[in-house]
């Protein structure tokens, strides 16, 4: 298998377009633009990026960022073998060098100065430095660099400077709306239609606590495990509570709301 071929999506991913992000993607690629992602955690952004590879034939190289990642780790270091060093790319260095669309997702989670070695390859040059190498890689023509982050989490230590914001489009992502939502966590998990408007109702009672004893809402991501274990069988009251109820809080109260809500819906 050659080093393209390992990064391509094979299969198209199920995507549910809720707007026009799929042609202004592909406008935004066509042009090479850098493109940033906003939105909650669980709402589609990933499986866009992964849709979007598959469409465009591309393949994806995707790193998860997170605050111990340095700038090695993106473009890549030198190794001890047995036979003394070697370089060993990192993987926004490999997708410079073989055209991939690279994906950081959650990028601000990254340390802002591991973050600013991305600079160069987000304007007019589109080039990386190896300074550890002395070389200046030149980006394929067909690399296109994607970031994501959730600005519900934004914070004054936590936010991505505005000469990195300012390099790239932007798309906002949200939650869907209840009726595409519902088409969603049937289509991903097999329940029927009943149960689905069901957890998406339990989720939009839970998206408004967000600010009101909760951190973040119910995610479709949560949706969609619930929906797996029903569809396996077990038993609703005790999927939403492994998938909706545990995984937000351990206040007993805000659980105590939470389970209420399910069981609204979902009586024995």
């Amino acid at each position: 298998m050659s080093n393209v071929e390992q990064y391509r999506i094979k299969n198209e991913p199920y995507y549910r377009a809720v707007g026009e992000e799929i042609s202004l993607f592909e406008a935004a690629y066509s042009a090479r633009m850098p493109v940033m992602l906003k939105g909650p955690t669980g709402c589609g952004k990933s499986r866009f990026v992964e849709y979007m590879a598959w469409k465009l034939g591309r393949p994806l190289i995707t790193v998860a960022c997170n605050e111990d990642m340095t700038a090695s780790d993106l473009v890549g270091r030198f190794l001890l073998d047995k036979d003394g060093t070697k370089w060993q790319d990192g993987p926004l260095t490999a997708a410079a060098r073989i055209g991939a669309i690279c994906y950081l997702d959650e990028v601000v989670e990254a340390r802002q100065d591991t973050t600013v070695v991305i600079h160069p390859l987000t304007d007019h040059r589109r080039v990386l430095p190896l300074d550890k190498k002395g070389e200046l890689v030149e980006a394929h023509a067909d690399f296109q660099l994607v970031i994501s982050y959730n600005p519900g989490y934004q914070s004054l230590m936590k936010d991505l400077k505005q000469s990195t914001k300012q390099r790239f489009g932007a798309l906002d992502f949200d939650y869907p709306d209840a009726g595409i939502e519902t088409e969603v966590v049937a289509r991903e998990t097999g329940v029927d239609k009943a149960t689905a408007e069901k957890l998406v109702q339990i989720a939009h009672r839970a998206r408004n606590l967000k600010g009101h004893g909760l951190d973040e809402g119910i995610s479709t991501r949560l949706l969609v495990y619930a929906g797996q274990l029903i569809a396996k069988g077990v038993d609703p009251l005790a999927a939403c509570s492994m998938t909706l109820v545990c995984p937000l809080t351990d206040d007993p109260d805000m659980r105590e709301t939470l389970n209420a809500a399910v069981q609204t819906f979902f009586v024995r």
